[in-house]
C-alpha cells in the first residue's frame, strides 16, 4: 500500500505543546485515497530534524511527504512555496544551537520550491471553509531547515512529492498570547486531510500522464 508521510515538531520556544504534532499525530493510520498515513515527530533541532526525516523517507518510500510546523501569529493555514538554503535563528533550537547565516547544504542550490500543488491546496481549503493562503517564506528557523532539506532529499526521488505547511497556534496557546490568532485542532486536522487528498490527486495525475502538471 502506498504511504503518505506527515511530520510535526515537538514544542519549542517555551511552549508546552506544538500544534503541528498535536494535530498530525491524529492522522496516524488513516487511509486517504488508498494511501496509509504514517506520522513522525521531528525534534526542533537543526540537523537532527533532517536525520529523523530522512530516515523515515528511506524506511517508508512514501508517495507524498508533508511537513507541518507552528507559525505563531499567522491567521490561517499557510502552504509554503519555497525553502531557502540558510539557517539564521532568531532563537536557539531545543538543544541550544543558534546558527547565523549558515548554509543547510554546502554548495546546495539557493532554494528549492515545493512540489506540492500549493494553489490547488489553498483553493480546496478555502472552498471547505478553512482560512488558507500561499506563503512566500518559511522563515529561517528549523521549519525552513526541514523544508529545504526535504526537497533536497526528494530531488533524487521524482516520484515523491513534498512540501511544508505552517499552521497557527491552537486556542489554548493563544490564550497565553493575548491578541494572537488561533485555529481549532479539528479545523487544522480537516485542512491537512484536504491537503493530503489534493497532493495525492496531483501525484496520480502525473503518473497517469507520464509527465508534470502545472
Amino acid at each position: 500500500m502506498r504511504t503518505v508521510l506527515m511530520t510535526g515538531f515537538d514544542p519549542f520556544g517555551g511552549e508546552s505543546i506544538n500544534p503541528s504534532w498535536e494535530v498530525v499525530k491524529q492522522l496516524e493510520g488513516m487511509h486517504i485515497d488508498g494511501c496509509r498515513v504514517v506520522t513522525r515527530q521531528l525534534p526542533c533541532v537543526f540537523g537532527e530534524a533532517l536525520s529523523v526525516l530522512n530516515a523515515a523517507i528511506d524506511e517508508l518510500d512514501p508517495t507524498l511527504v508533508i511537513a507541518v510546523g507552528q507559525a505563531g501569529g499567522r491567521v490561517d493555514v499557510t502552504v509554503e512555496r519555497v525553502g531557502i538554503n540558510v539557517d539564521d535563528a532568531r532563537i536557539a533550537d531545543n538543544i541550544g544551537q543558534q546558527p547565523v547565516d549558515v548554509a543547510i547544504v554546502a554548495d546546495g542550490p539557493a532554494a528549492w520550491f515545493s512540489t506540492l500543488p500549493i494553489k490547488a491546496m489553498v483553493a480546496a481549503l478555502r472552498e471547505a471553509g478553512v482560512p488558507a493562503s500561499v506563503s512566500q517564506t518559511a522563515g529561517t528557523f528549523v521549519c525552513n531547515h526541514v523544508m529545504y532539506g526535504l526537497l533536497h532529499k526528494l530531488a533524487d526521488k521524482p516520484g515523491t512529492k513534498g512540501g511544508f505547511i505552517h499552521i497557527p497556534y491552537l486556542p489554548e496557546q493563544a490564550a497565553a498570547h493575548p491578541g494572537a490568532p488561533s485555529m481549532a485542532a479539528q479545523t487544522v486536522k480537516q485542512a491537512l486531510e484536504i491537503a493530503i487528498a489534493v497532493g495525492l490527486r496531483q501525484t496520480m495525475d502525473i503518473k497517469a500522464t507520464g509527465g508534470a502538471t502545472h
